[in-house]
């Protein structure tokens, strides 16, 4: 195989993977309405909101931890 070639497939392979990441997302982030979205803010708040620390430790204490 030549060095063109496999820069062919590489590229093809990270555009298949990069195509089916985008439909993942599409699929399995829910839409939210603007109507919706402003009863979440009225909720919790906006991002801007929160202090840049909450929300980095807040993000810790809940990620999983490895074994």
């Amino acid at each position: 195989m030549e060095i063109h070639e496999l820069k062919a497939l590489i590229k093809e392979s990270i555009r298949e993977v990069l195509r089916e990441e985008r439909m993942l997302c599409q699929v399995l982030i829910p839409y939210v309405s603007d109507e919706e979205q402003a009863e979440l803010n009225e909720i919790f708040g906006s991002p801007s909101d929160y202090e840049e620390e909450e929300a980095v430790s807040d993000f810790k204490s809940k990620a999983p931890t490895r074994f």
